[in-house]
């Protein structure tokens, strides 16, 4: 993870920032509250795959109650209420909120927080900036946000201002009333 310092005067607007985004579409880019941007590094192979399986698994809950909302992946951008703009792994946004954006809103980046979001620990990740990155989403409005650490074998499931640590993937998360139906048995990330 690099951080560009960017003097306040030549910071990037929002549709700079989604311009710029646009021309270096090999890089993962985000933007913290300061307006400083974060590159962030590829992930290795297996981070990759407990990715894509992650993904799949609510990929597959949410084809089932798509009337309930929207799914992403990790190449969507949300700007948040603090002027940041994140990339989560995985995000969902209730399906009333995402409908009430325009669609030009719909295709750069989306000016709300997400209902859900799931980060994945991965070996270049630092877990201390990722549990603060999770601090973020929660701030800005995020109802329930998930950190999965399958380096450590631990998650830990952030609501308002509450935080439960799950101290080995034997457990299943359960998306609870944000995410009816829900469930996600770590033990399938091992």
């Amino acid at each position: 993870m690099l951080t560009l310092r960017i003097p306040e005067q030549d910071q990037f607007t929002d549709d700079e920032l989604y311009r710029f985004c646009a021309a270096n579409k090999d890089l993962r880019i985000e933007r913290d509250s300061k307006g400083q941007l974060i590159i962030i590094s590829p992930v290795g192979s297996k981070s990759s795959n407990l990715n894509l399986k992650l993904s799949g698994l609510f990929w597959v809950w949410n084809d089932a109650q798509s009337h309930l909302g929207y799914g992403f992946d990790s190449s969507a951008g949300f700007i948040l209420p603090d002027k940041s703009m994140r990339s989560p792994d995985i995000a969902w946004i209730e399906k009333a909120r995402w409908d009430n954006l325009t669609t030009e809103q719909q295709e750069k980046f989306a000016p709300l927080c997400p209902d859900f979001v799931i980060e994945l620990r991965s070996k270049s990740d630092s877990l201390m900036v990722l549990k603060d990155k999770m601090q973020q989403w929660i701030k800005n409005g995020c109802r329930l946000a998930w950190l999965i650490d399958p380096i450590e074998q631990k998650a830990y499931i952030y609501q308002s201002d509450t935080i439960y640590e799950v101290p080995n993937f034997d457990a299943v998360l359960s998306g609870e009333t944000i995410l009816p139906g829900f469930e996600l048995d770590l033990s399938r990330l091992k």
